[in-house]
């Protein structure tokens, strides 16, 4: 249901144009993208109000089992912290990446779970597939849950080739004023083991 992406050339190079120069159009949570607190909650921040620290800084990739939700049992041993930034890695990355259509049936956070991270105060959530919360469950209440307890949320991640573990991450949202959402790009590099001691 979102807009479909649509890239014009306004000047074109080939075709005696002072210079390459194209107009896009598209959805404010086109691919990888971020979602504000205004997304789900009127009158909330949007994104250009939030603070780089939200998503820029060490964070943890979580591998996820379940083939269907993300569970607090399944979160529980991992001790998670206030503060942290989480990643998850499900069957989405290598599932879901490689077909065409839109994939229903993905992996998402259930809504418990949502309340859980928000008790912890984690910082900022990210998931590998276009939305944290369920397509036919838990969509619009996990997204309220997480965004109305200040947590930053990254959707439309590719972990396919990313192990978990620790990780420096870097991912900003195009800064629009007021914005409900913005594509964004997101880069981990992995920490140096000795400096850090994992």
């Amino acid at each position: 249901g979102d807009p479909e992406v649509r890239i014009d050339k306004t000047s074109d190079l080939a075709k005696g144009g002072a210079a390459n120069v194209s107009r896009i159009r598209m959805g404010s949570h086109t691919g990888t993208h971020m979602d504000a607190p205004l997304h789900f909650i009127r009158g909330a921040k949007g994104l250009d109000r939030m603070p780089l620290s939200a998503t820029m800084g060490p964070a943890r990739d979580i591998r996820i089992l379940d083939p269907e939700v993300i569970r607090p049992a399944e979160l529980i041993p991992h001790r998670i912290r206030r503060g942290e930034r989480i990643l998850f890695k499900t069957r989405n990355s290598p599932r879901c990446w490689k077909r065409r259509g839109f994939v229903k049936d993905f992996v998402y956070l259930s809504r418990t779970s949502a309340s859980y991270l928000a008790a912890l105060g984690v910082r900022a959530v990210g998931i590998d597939y276009l939305s944290v919360g369920g397509f036919s469950k838990d969509g619009h209440e996990t997204h309220f849950a997480l965004l109305k307890a200040g947590i930053w949320i990254i959707e439309g991640l590719d972990l396919t080739h990313v192990k978990p573990g620790r990780y420096e991450l870097a991912c900003l949202p195009l800064k629009i004023l007021k914005s409900d959402g913005a594509p964004a790009r997101a880069a981990l590099r992995a920490l140096d083991k000795e400096k850090h001691g994992h």
